[in-house]
């Protein structure tokens, strides 16, 4: 009986160990559902928090473009966005991107473990949208 209450024990504990996920992995979300995601946590932040948001992603989105773009003769030029999932502390723990221009994958890497803002709940969604028709 000790032995099987050990696998009973073994496989509940593999059921609850921290970490491991009741929903889809991450992984498991596509781009299209970050991006809902997305859209609903950023349409709760209002006010003076929303223009401090949109303040923080654009200089993060400058910074991003400097980094990817200077000295850099682009040719492609196509819309794109970023989709970030930030931690409580406001830094980037996954992104997803729609585009594939040169520059959409260079900012979606240089994006990864930067700090945005302090989300009012975490996980948090955000999204950059780049175009360059707008």
């Amino acid at each position: 009986m000790p032995a099987a209450l050990s696998l009973l024990t073994l496989a509940l504990a593999l059921q609850v160990a921290p970490g491991t996920p009741a929903s889809p992995t991450k992984a498991a979300l596509e781009y299209v559902d970050a991006r809902k995601l997305a859209d609903a946590d950023e349409a709760g932040v209002t006010g003076s928090a929303h223009a401090a948001m949109v303040a923080v992603q654009r200089k993060l989105l400058d910074a991003g473009v400097l980094e990817c773009a200077l000295g850099k003769p682009q040719k492609d030029f196509t819309a794109f966005t970023l989709v970030m999932q930030l931690d409580a502390d406001g830094r980037v723990q996954q992104t997803w991107r729609q585009g594939s221009s040169p520059l959409a994958i260079c900012l979606q890497r240089y994006l990864r473990d930067k700090t945005m803002f302090v989300p009012p709940k975490a996980p948090f969604m955000t999204a950059l949208e780049v175009s360059f028709t707008k």
